[in-house]
């Protein structure tokens, strides 16, 4: 009988997921594997929610966006009985390996059902880039084109009206997209969780740019963006969309760039726009960057699987598929690199 493995996307949709699952599968019955689909990330595995996969279901998949499995913030750690149920109908499917694509998370999970003897193989995606473990997730790079985009259109609009615009980018805990495309944008401000915001700062450089002739301004501000004491929400806090916490704890950010639109305006009498990028960075399809590191990940992955190497996630390390410890990538944001926004500091103002 034909071992079998289950594949399941858990966590925020991106784009290249489905690039990864049609790898899996590929690379699966290349290797005499069955594979099957657990749908609605951990929700489907709870609630034994697990269909057939084959190389019909993944044929042409490659360049569409979200994920053929669809996904959920579901935490099985959040019911007394999770984990338990989760291993049952991993048993009750014959499924000889587990394969989680997911953020810190869903690696979290993932690891807790292999520290319980489950056979796990993680693949890290998360749209923030800020995983521990690996240089690069795939999505980073079409969010980054996207982002991009917007803020080259956006760049005519505030020069034809001598306006400043605030451009809102998904980054809660590490501002990886806000800085790459800030950089490659030319944004003139660019604001990242990392660092708490000054706003006489940013005000003080669009005036000099105001004295230098130029009459319009560009902010890349990070969603995550921590204001200081003494502001609205201060004290190194995020602004928050609402109150409700998902099953991981998270609250809902947005409208940190509604705020320094009005401090901006207030201060310095330019007229100031917002830009709310939000879902957009996620939709769509994959840039080929993004294509090909899924489709390796995903190869990789299944490849771990067959080795019978658990316990780990694949992960790139400069242009090398490599492995590391789940527990690893399981650990607290990784922060964008000092350098690279120093870098980018150059061109404020």
């Amino acid at each position: 009988m034909a071992k079998r493995v289950g594949i399941l996307t858990g966590g925020g949709d991106c784009p290249g997921l489905n690039a990864v699952i049609r790898a899996v599968v590929r690379k699966a019955d290349a290797l005499g594997w069955e594979s099957l689909g657990i749908m609605e990330g951990w929700r489907g595995l709870l609630e034994n929610n697990v269909e057939p996969l084959d190389l019909i279901r993944v044929s042409g998949i490659l360049y569409r966006g979200g994920t053929i499995l669809r996904t959920s913030r579901t935490n099985p750690l959040k019911r007394p009985d999770g984990l338990t149920r989760l291993r049952e109908n991993i048993e009750l499917h014959g499924m000889d390996a587990l394969i989680a694509v997911g953020g810190d998370d869903t690696m979290s999970v993932a690891d807790r059902l292999f520290q319980q003897g489950v056979s796990v193989v993680g693949v890290p995606k998360t749209i923030d880039n800020d995983l521990y473990g690996t240089d690069y997730c795939f999505g980073f790079d079409t969010a980054v084109n996207i982002a991009t985009e917007a803020i080259d259109r956006l760049h005519t609009t505030a020069e034809a009206h001598n306006r400043v615009m605030v451009i809102e980018v998904m980054g809660r805990d590490s501002g990886w997209i806000a800085v790459a495309s800030g950089m490659a944008g030319g944004a003139d401000v660019i604001l990242i969780p990392e660092r708490p915001v000054d706003i006489e700062q940013v005000c003080s450089l669009i005036r000099r740019r105001s004295e230098r002739g130029k009459d319009f301004s560009i902010v890349v501000v990070a969603e995550g963006a921590r204001l200081p004491s003494g502001e609205e929400g201060g004290g190194g806090m995020q602004i928050h969309q609402s109150r409700i916490v998902d099953e991981f704890g998270h609250v809902q950010l947005g409208g940190v760039s509604n705020f320094l639109a009005r401090e901006i305006e207030a201060r310095t009498g330019f007229e100031t726009r917002v830009v709310v990028l939000g879902h957009i960075q996620r939709g769509g399809s994959p840039t080929a960057f993004d294509r090909i590191l899924a489709t390796r990940f995903g190869v990789a992955a299944m490849t771990l699987a067959h080795q019978g190497d658990f316990g780990k996630m694949v992960a790139l390390r400069g242009n090398q598929i490599v492995a590391v410890p789940l527990a690893e990538a399981a650990k607290s944001p990784r922060p964008v690199d000092p350098e690279l926004y120093e870098t980018a500091a150059v061109f404020f103002g």
